[in-house]
């Protein structure tokens, strides 16, 4: 299987699908027209090529990532806010300029929050159980170092699965399952309709889910290697190694969705089972979105032309979707309209 380098991210009622600087994201509207946004994301990696080292470019990437989904996200809500009085071009610059501000403290916040709860606070509890490994005074960081890559799965998975409680997660985390069934279609040679769509898995290697068990258990790895006794030097620690931890989990993801080695495999199923929380099997008009978002920014025709000769592909400008889904309400606590 050759990877197609797109990759996407589920949104409110809709998916944003990323190919290369390209980016499209299509939203089922309340009137159950797909609007779809069409762009080009020039990060910070396209400006300097020392961040598109390996090991370098992780980082940098994942910033990307969070700045552009976080943007994605406000966009997709804003189809389903109310509406708003009309503004002047001055009042709406001023209104871009606040929205922009909440956008980063909120992003600042979410990081530290993050960093926070799933790598200091597993850090502290095992340091307040290391008492317990270490009965006679010896120290044993192997098991400390252990003991704390186990809670902070522990609480990551938990985390994950008490989210998946809710029921407007539930609906992203279906749109989540269709984003990936749109890319798993494509790669594994079939052409992009809804009923081939439907019948792929919902599971994929290259998914954000896997990556942050990646960055997980990498942690657990590398601070196995550093040693100190004072509670705070360890926080500290896990803090300065970030940028190595998220370096290495991205060449790794990256390694995954290339490679059909079957180390690489095995070591990539956790990740594959994470994702049973956090995707769901999505509704066909949800399928038509990504489809739709897929085909604003690659040319899945060509690739399988080119990947998968002698597979029978629909003609070009013959589309698999109307574009339209009847009209319905989207109830207010997110739950999908069509399940009983």
């Amino acid at each position: 299987m050759k990877s197609s380098g797109i990759g996407g991210q589920a949104v409110i009622e809709g998916v944003m699908m990323k190919n290369g600087r390209e980016y499209a994201v299509a939203v089922r509207k309340p009137d159950g027209e797909i609007e779809i946004k069409k762009d080009c994301y020039e990060g910070i990696t396209s400006k300097c090529a020392l961040f598109r080292v390996p090991f370098v470019r992780g980082i940098f990437n994942f910033i990307e990532s969070l700045s552009l989904g976080m943007g994605i996200l406000n966009y997709s809500a804003s189809f389903y806010e109310e509406e708003e009085k009309e503004l002047s071009e001055e009042e709406q610059a001023r209104q871009k300029k606040k929205e922009d501000f909440i956008m980063s403290v909120t992003m600042a916040f979410s990081l530290a929050l993050a960093v926070g709860i799933f790598m200091l606070l597993p850090t502290w509890i095992a340091g307040f159980l290391r008492g317990f490994l270490s009965p006679q005074g010896t120290e044993n960081y192997l098991a400390v170092a252990a003991l704390e890559g186990v809670i902070r799965i522990a609480i990551f998975i938990a985390y994950v699965a008490g989210i998946s409680l809710m029921k407007d997660i539930r609906r992203v985390f279906m749109y989540h399952g269709a984003e990936h069934k749109s890319i798993n279609c494509i790669e594994h040679g079939l052409p992009l309709t809804v009923e081939n769509v439907r019948k792929s898995s919902k599971e994929h290697k290259r998914c954000g889910t896997s990556f942050l068990l990646i960055v997980i258990v990498i942690s657990t790895v590398v601070v196995m290697f550093v040693h100190t006794d004072t509670i705070w030097l360890r926080m500290l620690s896990r803090i300065l190694l970030l940028p190595v931890i998220t370096g290495l989990s991205y060449e790794f993801l990256k390694l995954a969705g290339r490679s059909d080695s079957p180390i690489v495999d095995l070591l990539s199923r956790p990740g594959l089972w994470l994702q049973g929380l956090t995707t769901r099997e999505p509704a066909d008009d949800m399928i038509e979105v990504a489809i739709a978002s897929v085909e604003a920014v690659f040319d899945w025709r060509e690739y399988l032309r080119e990947n998968f000769p002698g597979v029978e592909i629909p003609a070009d400008g013959e589309k698999p979707i109307d574009g339209k889904a009847p009209e319905r309400k989207i109830p207010a606590d997110g739950a999908n309209a069509d399940e009983s």
